[in-house]
């Protein structure tokens, strides 16, 4: 076993605290982001997941420029929108699709003006690379627990709206009869969309978090009808991208070109199309396999 590690492990995998920092982060971000994926799939919102990102990245833009952290302009201009789209949309999903759609250009143009000021103000190119693609290996160590702290707020309200989010989710006129406060619900969910996407915008940037959020889910829900299950089996998915994505990351410092590692982001979205071609795989075969065994009887 002692050769073992060395092959799918780089030197000072282990001992690195950027490492460590990226894999506590990853966790919790792939776990709610595959979580509340599978509400985004069964409420066929992800149109909206997706803006959420690209509407997130002018926050962190305009927060490079004045100084802050890019987590927090991710995070406050998510929240923001995602609350504007449920409030400007009504039951009407393509109501709710044209108010996210003038958002989206507003904001995607305002982002564009930002990425310009940031760059020519700092001489630094590199910024449009961690807000559109991410940078997981140099985030800030002191927002680790901010981070965690908001992903397990998250997992929390997810689990007590849990039955109502179903409901509301699968038949909103039941919902209704039966008291469950539809709008109110959405507009939660919709906050605590903001907030899964704009986390994992830390792990693959503004134009892929969107791979984290539908991917695993989207796979789960074709493996399993159990929503309670597909929520496992869409956390696990997604974290197992994110792991082997930072090792895959951190071993490409020895690939060329030597000393300049390719992408967390690049790695995960890629482990992320293979595990849901091959839950199709194995939902169409299980499907065969059905058909024959009930005209067999």
């Amino acid at each position: 076993m002692r050769g073992f590690f060395p092959i799918f492990f780089a030197p000072g995998f282990f001992t690195s605290s950027q490492v460590v920092n990226a894999l506590w982060v990853g966790t919790f971000v792939a776990a709610v982001s595959g979580m509340i994926g599978v509400f985004v799939v069964i409420r066929g919102q992800s149109f909206v997941g997706h803006a959420l990102t690209d509407l997130g990245a002018t926050g962190a833009s305009g927060a490079f420029l004045i100084g802050l952290n890019i987590w927090y302009g991710f995070l406050s201009f998510g929240l923001l929108a995602g609350a504007g789209v449920e409030l400007m949309g009504d039951k009407n999903h393509r109501s709710r699709d044209i108010a996210t759609g003038i958002i989206l250009s507003f904001a995607m143009g305002l982002g564009a003006l930002f990425l310009y000021f940031d760059t020519i103000t700092s001489n630094n190119a590199t910024v449009s690379m961690l807000v559109l693609f991410g940078s997981i290996f140099v985030m800030d160590p002191t927002m680790t627990p901010i981070v965690i702290g908001v992903g397990l707020a998250t997992i929390v309200l997810l689990g007590v709206l849990y039955r109502p989010l179903i409901l509301s989710s699968v038949n909103p006129e039941i919902a209704r009869t039966r008291g469950v406060p539809v709008r109110l619900v959405g507009l939660i969910f919709m906050i605590l969309l903001a907030a899964a996407v704009e986390d994992g915008a830390l792990v693959l940037g503004a134009l892929l978090s969107t791979a984290l959020l539908i991917g695993p889910a989207a796979a789960a829900v074709r493996l399993t009808s159990r929503t309670g299950l597909a929520l496992i089996w869409a956390a696990g998915m997604g974290i197992l991208a994110t792991w082997l994505g930072i090792i895959l990351a951190y071993d490409s410092y020895e690939w060329p070109p030597y000393g300049r590692g390719w992408p967390v982001s690049f790695f995960t979205a890629v482990l992320i199309l293979v595990f849901y071609l091959v839950s199709h795989f194995i939902s169409k075969r299980s499907r065969w396999l059905l058909i024959r065994e009930v005209n067999e009887k």
